[in-house]
């Protein structure tokens, strides 16, 4: 509805203006077909200064207003027009893995979804975020090894490969792709050294965000940037190991900044700025809050809970609740992490929260009425709750989805944490195996669908209720390239815009069309 009342104002505004000083151009909506469009997109120069003479065609007035009025109308009438959003960031507009895309078919055709393009990059976790018609996501160049880099630790080296650190010279980059056709438009390029676990240290984490004429990154090292999304250029910058003398976590700086309003915010870390809001245009500090042992992995998200604005912040130690506007806390619950791993988004049901973690943890905490206050309703255990690892569940009619350890997906009751079915049909196995995540998008246009993407670079259409699973259809559509445990896999999440997938492994990025051009429908 934001994009038809984009339209319905713009329409407004040409009928006021008719008779001043400014004119409207045709407008066409965006991209190739109708069908496929998000917002309007001006074929000449959209709005221009009728008093300097300058005009788009020589069309007479009217003839331009009759132009906006069917724009109108088929806004009204074509509902596919204003379902297919951008998705800027992590976990698309709303943070909660939901897509509203129409005419997504429940079986791909016979090949597999249609690739429209790829492109190589580097290595990378960060997945990539689409919006007005680009493309940006992160990656590394690594140089070559020496076989002599230099172990980050103080004492013994530990034995469990997973705690291993070592400097390993490399460079960042951010990329910026044409939508339509994956055309590579800028990149934006920094030394970065890393020092995170070895094993893991293939690239950035974070997926960007793009809001307006900027996308702001945060790589695995803490490089904030705050860049024009036409060109690449700086415009501004932060370190957050040396503005805020906070160490490296284990497997880098991994969480997404977040717009709110005019503000920019950031998980950071370090002794009372475990988050931290700066002015998204000048990158100047506007509050911190929050000490922690470390700053997790997790994502901030604002949701109305108990009736107010919340900041929801997942650290190592606790999860909290904050006013986004000063940072200051409404509640804190403690909820420690095992060794830190506050991976998962905290999504919210009924003025409740719901986080989950590895090594058999999740919970829900019950907000109060007035909202300034919390407690943990139940805690669920390794036969109990979704005890997930790198997913974010769905939370859909009181009851949550999501992939638990070793790839067994689950439906758990949020009212007390009760699993009412789990199967390893999405992870591709029988049985648990090592590390394995599935993500999970709700298709909002439909009733109890969802898109899965597992870590063996398969997608699976899906229907889900409380009770039980039932696949469609799956395709391969991309190579795991990351060894870890034993095995490839790809822990990227996926970007999903104007029916379309956007995905990546450590060489490439492929953009798949979701919808069947055979389907007759």
């Amino acid at each position: 509805m934001k994009n038809l009342s984009m339209k319905i104002n713009a329409a407004k505004a040409g009928f006021k203006k008719e008779r001043g000083s400014l004119g409207f151009c045709s407008i066409a909506l965006g991209h190739s077909t109708l069908g496929q469009t998000v917002g309007m997109t001006p074929v000449c120069s959209g709005i221009v200064n009728m008093s300097r003479r300058t005009r788009c065609s020589s069309l007479p007035r009217y003839s331009q207003i009759c132009t906006l009025a069917l724009l109108l109308i088929s806004s009204i009438l074509q509902p596919s027009v204003i379902q297919a959003d951008d998705w800027h960031q992590w976990l698309g507009s709303d943070r909660d893995g939901t897509w509203a895309a129409d005419r997504i078919p429940p079986k791909f055709p016979t090949n597999g979804p249609e690739l429209v393009w790829k492109q190589s990059i580097g290595g990378g976790y960060s997945g990539p975020a689409v919006a007005s018609g680009y493309v940006v996501l992160m990656d590394r160049v690594v140089a070559p090894k020496s076989g002599k880099e230099k172990f980050l630790h103080d004492g013994e080296i530990p034995r469990n490969k997973n705690f291993v650190r070592q400097r390993l010279p490399g460079k960042e980059r951010v990329l910026c792709f044409r939508e339509a056709d994956g055309q590579p438009l800028w990149q934006h390029e920094y030394d970065c050294p890393y020092s995170t676990v070895t094993t893991y240290a293939i690239g950035p984490r974070a997926t960007p965000t793009i809001d307006e004429d900027r996308v702001y990154t945060v790589g695995a090292e803490g490089d904030l940037r705050c860049l024009r999304i036409n060109d690449g250029s700086l415009i501004w910058a932060k370190d957050f190991k040396q503005d805020y003398n906070v160490p490296t976590p284990n497997w880098g700086f991994a969480s997404p900044p977040l717009i709110d309003q005019d503000r920019l915010i950031c998980i950071v870390g370090g002794e009372s700025s475990g988050c931290v809001a700066f002015d998204k245009r000048t990158g100047q500090e506007l509050w911190r809050s929050l000490t922690a042992s470390e700053p997790g992995y997790s994502a901030p998200v604002i949701r109305r809970v108990a009736g107010l604005r919340q900041l929801l912040i997942w650290d190592s130690d606790a999860i909290h609740g904050l006013d986004p506007a000063t940072g200051k806390p409404f509640w804190s619950v403690r909820f420690p992490s095992t060794y830190a791993m506050s991976v998962a988004t905290p999504q919210v049901f009924d003025d409740s929260v719901f986080i989950m973690c590895f090594n058999g943890k999740s919970c829900l905490i019950k907000v109060n009425a007035d909202g300034r206050d919390a407690r943990i309703e139940w805690e669920g255990d390794r036969r109990s709750g979704i005890d997930g690892v790198h997913n974010t569940a769905q939370l859909v009619d009181g009851y949550a989805y999501g992939c638990g350890n070793g790839g067994r997906y689950i439906c758990a009751r949020l009212t007390d944490g009760k699993r009412m079915w789990d199967t390893f049909q999405p992870a591709s196995s029988k049985r648990p195996i090592s590390w394995g995540n599935v993500f999970t998008v709700r298709l909002t246009a439909y009733k109890n669908r969802y898109i899965l993407i597992n870590d063996h670079g398969e997608i699976i259409l899906a229907t889900m209720d409380p009770t039980g699973y039932s696949e469609q259809d799956r395709a391969k559509v991309i190579t795991p390239t990351h060894q870890v445990g034993g095995r490839k896999l790809v822990w990227s999440h996926p970007a999903f815009a104007n029916r379309r997938v956007y995905l990546r492994n450590d060489v490439e990025l492929r953009c798949y069309d979701l919808t069947n051009k055979t389907d007759t429908e």
